[in-house]
């Protein structure tokens, strides 16, 4: 079936049929909820369709929530990485929003349960913290934009352009006396892996700027101290 001609309605015989196999009785288009099931006792289902994930599928889900606490959002399954990227992404958004995901393949109607409904509990990952917390300490100053896109001057690049700015002015120097001069730990490793091209070996511990390095710096010097150097 084109994804041109998917409507909403294509979805509510499948999710129907996938809830009736569990004892539900399924309506469609009962109050505000494009689909209510109930079985027994329990409180009511209730599934939002969309032919795609959108802000839309998931507003009208979290305002679902005003009526039972089981509420799903059901999206047409489609083939591709792109298709998995965005199930990836609004699979975390589901969670995060005490959501139930499903998808229907359209070609034989599966229905497929990708996370239920249940309370979100965070698990902060204090490995990420720390690293935040590690940027956030080295970072000199505050060089960037909030809402940059591209370019963002990192902890690493500073000491980059530090370690640059003392071989412009000492000519090539031994990575320990980089060390010294800068208070860069891993100034050595740092000339020696050389991302931006900027560094080249003399001898063994030795390091001096290469040509875009010496240009970065005068780029630098010309511009004033607050433009971060090139990296390209």
């Amino acid at each position: 079936m084109s994804s041109t001609k998917i409507r909403e309605t294509d979805l509510y015989l499948p999710i129907k049929a996938f809830l009736e196999a569990q004892g539900y009785e399924v309506k469609a288009e009962v109050g505000p909820a494009d689909v209510v099931a109930m079985r027994g006792d329990e409180l009511p289902v209730v599934v939002e369709l969309k032919t795609q994930f959108s802000l839309a599928l998931f507003h009208q889900a979290i305002d679902r929530l005003a009526l039972t606490d089981t509420v799903y959002v059901a999206v047409p399954r489609k083939s591709g990485r792109p298709f998995q990227k965005a199930l990836a992404a609004n699979l975390k958004l589901a969670r995060r929003l005490g959501l139930g995901l499903l998808t229907v393949r359209l070609r034989d109607g599966l229905v497929e349960v990708h996370v239920d409904p249940r309370p979100y509990a965070p698990r902060p990952s204090k490995p990420k913290r720390a690293q935040l917390l590690r940027e956030f300490a080295r970072r000199q100053g505050d060089p960037n934009m909030g809402g940059t896109r591209g370019g963002i001057v990192t902890a690493y690049r500073q000491d980059m352009e530090r370690i640059a700015t003392h071989l412009a002015q000492q000519g090539a120097s031994r990575g320990k006396d980089v060390k010294q001069a800068t208070g860069i730990e891993h100034a050595t490793r740092m000339m020696r892996d050389d991302h931006y091209g900027w560094f080249e070996k003399v001898e063994k511990g030795v390091y001096r700027l290469t040509e875009k390095g010496t240009a970065a710096v005068s780029i630098q010097a010309t511009a004033g101290t607050d433009v971060p150097l090139p990296d390209s």
